[in-house]
């Protein structure tokens, strides 16, 4: 693989964007297409930022992937440390510069989101539950840029809450799972036992479906949301029970109940 994509994750930086525009969908539906400026610049920002924090990712790992991923660009020799570094250094400039073309409210989000990253990364991700809260806060800022840029931030806040919450749950159940591995962590699991971080976990899962229903009690979505919005509620729900025994099985739940709750929001945006 190219050193360039395999360091940027390319996969993930796609992904990233898909987000952004199923963001700017549920904001306005059909009238994606008049910003389309908007959403290339901030395209442009997504990519750049994820390509960012990968590359940091690597460089502040560089010496666990010489053992555990010595494939990857720096531990195979393919890119020196400093050169990560200073990729990784103009990728977020990029990102920050890109954002100035848009709104206010765009910059705040992206200005956030690039400080949580770099904190996550310089500390947060040894600390447990705020490294658990930097990646569910940048899961959720997704979804609120796609709204900002096409000025309808208040119509996905709901999806981002539930993206927060979910991704929240999920990300402490996984903690659960490395309990045995993670040496070097300070995870949540590790500071107050198993079953008390799984019952944090099994809350912010229901506390997501608690937000599954603003879209429809505030009028932005008709009827045809709420079947498929149910069934993500019974999925995560599921999940906030089923990991207690099997925290493998309740991750893989939480990515498909995340999945059909996007889905419940595309259908209620298209009505």
């Amino acid at each position: 693989m190219n050193r360039f994509a395999q360091l940027f994750r390319i996969d993930n930086c796609v992904m990233g964007v898909a987000g952004l525009l199923i963001g700017a969908f549920i904001a306005v539906g059909v009238s994606i297409a008049s910003y389309w400026l908007e959403l290339l610049i901030a395209s442009g920002i997504v990519f750049t930022f994820i390509a960012a924090g990968n590359s940091l990712n690597d460089y502040m790992d560089r010496e666990v992937d010489r053992r555990a991923h010595p494939e990857r660009p720096i531990p195979s020799g393919r890119l020196s440390e400093m050169a990560a570094l200073r990729i990784s250094s103009v990728l977020f400039a990029v990102s920050l510069g890109l954002s100035l073309f848009l709104d206010f409210l765009s910059v705040l989000i992206v200005t956030s989101a690039i400080a949580v990253m770099v904190l996550y990364e310089l500390r947060l991700k040894r600390e447990g539950l705020s490294g658990n809260l930097s990646i569910a806060s940048l899961t959720g800022a997704l979804f609120l840029l796609g709204g900002a840029v096409v000025d309808g931030i208040e119509m996905t806040v709901a999806v981002a809450a539930m993206a927060f919450l979910a991704t929240l749950g999920r990300e402490i159940v996984k903690d659960i799972e490395d309990m045995g591995a993670d040496f070097d962590r300070r995870t949540l699991p590790k500071r107050i036992g198993a079953r008390r971080a799984g019952l944090v976990g099994s809350a912010a899962f229901v506390i997501a479906v608690g937000t599954s229903f603003q879209p429809f009690l505030m009028g932005f979505f008709g009827l045809g949301y709420l079947p498929i919005v149910l069934v993500a509620d019974g999925i995560f729900i599921y999940c906030s029970i089923v990991h207690f025994r099997n925290p493998r099985k309740g991750q893989r739940w939480a990515k498909i109940g995340m999945v059909v709750a996007l889905i419940a929001f595309l259908v209620g945006a298209i009505q």
